[in-house]
């Protein structure tokens, strides 16, 4: 992924390789900068990764909500994020990667969505929006369906040995269901 509020900037750095800006991308590992001219020139070289706020650039043009200060592109403890510049007098901080919304009602609380995040040590699980209200949790793939056996509202996916199953997300049932898994999803 991109960050495209912060190629526009004037004074950005070039490849030592072909000579092209470098732009901040982000991977599963954390952000670092690449080539812009990717796949024909594969230059890549890690953003050093400060665990204090310190700023990494600032995003010229636009202007916090709250005080009308820059942003700017900071990396704290778990990552890279948006904040102000009038940090600590403002505190507004926008995240940069949104967690994705799966469709599915949360079966729980009936009203939040479940949402795909990722936990400290970086394993993806889904839970409802509306934590720390509802504390639902999943740690596979959501999948709309009704269990046959206790008719929980919700199923999840895992792969096992004999290949992709569905289970029921109760954790009193739990059983598998041999409905058929379409794979074009």
């Amino acid at each position: 992924m991109v960050i495209p509020a912060l190629i526009a900037d004037k004074k950005a750095e070039c490849c030592p390789e072909c000579g092209a800006p470098l732009v901040i991308r982000s991977s599963r590992r954390g952000p670092f900068l690449g080539c812009s001219r990717y796949p024909e020139c594969e230059y890549v070289r890690p953003l050093k990764a400060n665990a204090d706020g310190h700023i990494v650039k600032e995003l010229s043009g636009q202007l916090c909500p709250h005080c009308q200060g820059t942003l700017v592109l900071r990396q704290g403890r778990y990552g890279m994020f948006i904040g102000c510049s009038n940090y600590p007098a403002c505190d507004h901080t926008e995240v940069i990667d949104r967690p994705d919304e799966t469709a599915l009602t949360c079966p729980q609380c009936g009203k939040g969505k479940l949402l795909q995040r990722k936990s400290r040590f970086g394993k993806v699980f889904h839970a409802c929006e509306r934590y720390p209200e509802c504390q639902f949790a999943l740690n596979h793939k959501p999948v709309a369906g009704t269990c046959p056996t206790c008719h929980y509202p919700l199923l999840f996916e895992k792969k096992t040995a004999q290949g992709v199953k569905r289970f029921c997300a109760s954790k009193a049932c739990g059983k598998p269901v041999t409905a058929e898994i379409d794979t074009n999803e």
